[in-house]
């Protein structure tokens, strides 16, 4: 069974602001809240083929993966892939002006989980659209008091 997982929201900050910094890995551990850690595995600045090594917990699971990114519109879209573990999976971020001070943003996670992964995707699902949703609201909180 598949999951496919899409959250949105309007953060009241210029779509630059808001692509920069949540297109930018590093801050991933300051927005999600189940993200430990990311490690460039190549060098910086993001762009298509870069690979970065996150740290992360889900359903009390520790999970190492590499993101590699695989579609890059700056500004307006950010496609990150990892085909690691029993949940292979795809990030894609959107960003959508909505005027000067306001951007839509979505993050959608998709993926085809195999094994023991596959029967538990409707509650992985659940629960990846719980965690998307307060991910979302902490980064729009963090943009908008800055």
């Amino acid at each position: 069974m598949a999951v496919d997982v899409l959250t949105e929201t309007t953060i009241a900050r210029p779509v630059g602001v808001v692509a920069d910094y949540a297109g930018d890995p590093t801050t991933a551990p300051t927005w999600y809240a189940n993200i430990d850690s990311v490690e460039w595995e190549t060098a910086p600045p993001l762009a298509v083929g870069s690979r970065m090594a996150f740290v992360a917990r889900f359903l009390g699971r520790r999970l190492a993966y590499t993101y590699e990114v695989v579609d890059l519109e700056p500004g307006r879209r950010l496609v990150m892939r990892t085909a690691q573990g029993p949940f292979p999976m795809e990030t894609t971020y959107t960003w959508e002006p909505l005027g000067p001070d306001a951007t839509r943003m979505t993050l959608r996670n998709r993926g085809e989980p195999a094994g023991f992964a596959a029967v538990t995707a409707p509650v992985m699902a659940s629960a990846m659209r719980r965690a998307n949703r307060k991910d979302l609201a902490r980064l729009r909180a963090v943009l908008e008091h800055r």
